[in-house]
């Protein structure tokens, strides 16, 4: 297969460059879709195959997904941008973890109010409550973990 043609190639003619607003985030909702995938995958694994908690279910995807979604975020979202704190590694680890907690307890939050307060599924909750929370993170990491520019080789 001529790796023009290929699939691959293909999609990625389709999202616009990182260097800007709307190839970034059309990148991280591929990221947080992969990432999602894994969190639901974790999620259903644990509701429904190990019978945990709603609550405790939801902490175990959103985990598994962070991992997913830090590398990928750093390794090709934002790839082309100075990264703030990319000479200290391990305070933007905490950077990213502490934004990934605060995403994750207004997962937890939403998940709450809608299958707790208003008995709506599990599992349409938990699509509700990423989709809201996708934004967040995509903000938060843009605004407080990269700088507008692109990188100096």
């Amino acid at each position: 297969m001529d790796s023009e043609n290929s699939i691959v190639c293909k999609i990625k003619k389709l999202i616009p460059g990182r260097q800007n607003v709307l190839g970034q985030f059309l990148r991280y909702f591929v990221t947080g879709g992969l990432a999602f995938v894994v969190d639901f995958g974790a999620f259903a694994l644990a509701l429904y195959y190990f019978d945990i908690h709603y609550l405790i279910s939801n902490l175990i995807g959103l985990m598994a997904g962070n991992v997913v979604n830090y590398l990928l975020t750093v390794g090709w979202v934002f790839s082309t941008e100075k990264r703030k704190m990319e000479k200290h590694v391990v305070l933007e680890v905490v950077v990213f973890v502490t934004i990934s907690l605060v995403g994750m307890g207004l997962n937890e939050f939403l998940m709450y109010v809608f299958v707790g307060l208003l008995a709506i599924q599990e599992m349409v909750s938990k699509v509700v409550a990423a989709i809201i929370v996708l934004l967040y993170n995509f903000l938060a990491r843009k605004f407080i973990l990269f700088k507008s520019g692109k990188k100096t080789a």
